[in-house]
């Protein structure tokens, strides 16, 4: 059966274009070179997200995950995902008014961390992100220990991300402040880390972490397209 379409609701576009990107060309493994799934993607301007996350309102950037979810339902998606991890604060207020199923990033990472038997997680990503609940939420039920970063980490990898990785601009010296804060979660014991922001692994990967690292992008988009191919769920 022709897989099921996948919607992409796209907040920082380099995220998302390494989600969509994996779906593509990960696909191909699935169903045959040059094969992949439908995949419609919605991107409103970064500024508009920004201006209501600054503000810590999350209602109305569910508006606006909820007004790019709409679209995509009439375009014919099957299922929703967001490639970017500070967005899912706002995916419980997304969900009873969605007209279409998502997945959750962070459930998907937590999964992958059960299955490869990881205990204890250091988590990198957005300084929202960090001070969230959206990891804790998805690890603790699953017996999963985590370490954030210090404060000052916290505001440098928020700089980082904010100045440099959403806008395509990849300094080593943002990768060498990413491998100090990712040994100094080794020596406090993590057996892995979260790359918390979708953009992290177009400078952080298994090759250069001191860490095993767990994808949060790659991982979303791997779990949409096992999703897409599944058809008992229709």
């Amino acid at each position: 059966m022709k897989p099921r379409h996948i919607g992409i609701v796209a907040c920082s576009a380099e995220g998302a274009a390494l989600c969509y990107r994996t779906i593509v060309h990960e696909g191909g493994a699935v169903l045959g070179e040059h094969e992949h799934p439908e995949i419609t993607l919605s991107s409103l301007p970064l500024a508009h997200y920004m201006a209501r996350i600054e503000r810590s309102d999350w209602a109305a950037v569910a508006d606006l995950m909820l007004e790019s979810a709409a679209k995509l339902a009439r375009a014919g998606a099957d299922l929703l995902i967001c490639p970017d991890n500070t967005c899912h604060q706002a995916l419980p207020l997304v969900i009873p008014r969605s007209p279409l199923p998502w997945l959750h990033i962070a459930e998907v990472v937590a999964d992958e961390a059960s299955a490869r038997r990881y205990r204890r997680l250091g988590i990198v990503g957005t300084r929202w992100l960090i001070e969230s609940d959206v990891y804790p939420a998805a690890l603790t039920p699953r017996g999963v220990a985590f370490v954030r970063p210090e404060p000052a980490e916290r505001d440098e990898l928020n700089r980082i991300i904010m100045d440099e990785l959403v806008c395509g601009v990849f300094k080593p010296e943002a990768l060498a402040f990413h491998q100090r804060v990712i040994d100094r979660m080794k020596h406090a014991g993590c057996d892995a880390v979260v790359l918390g922001c979708t953009e992290i692994p177009l400078i952080v990967n298994d090759r250069n972490s001191p860490l095993p690292t767990l994808d949060s992008t790659r991982l979303l988009a791997r779990a949409a397209l096992r999703q897409a191919m599944d058809t008992s769920a229709r």
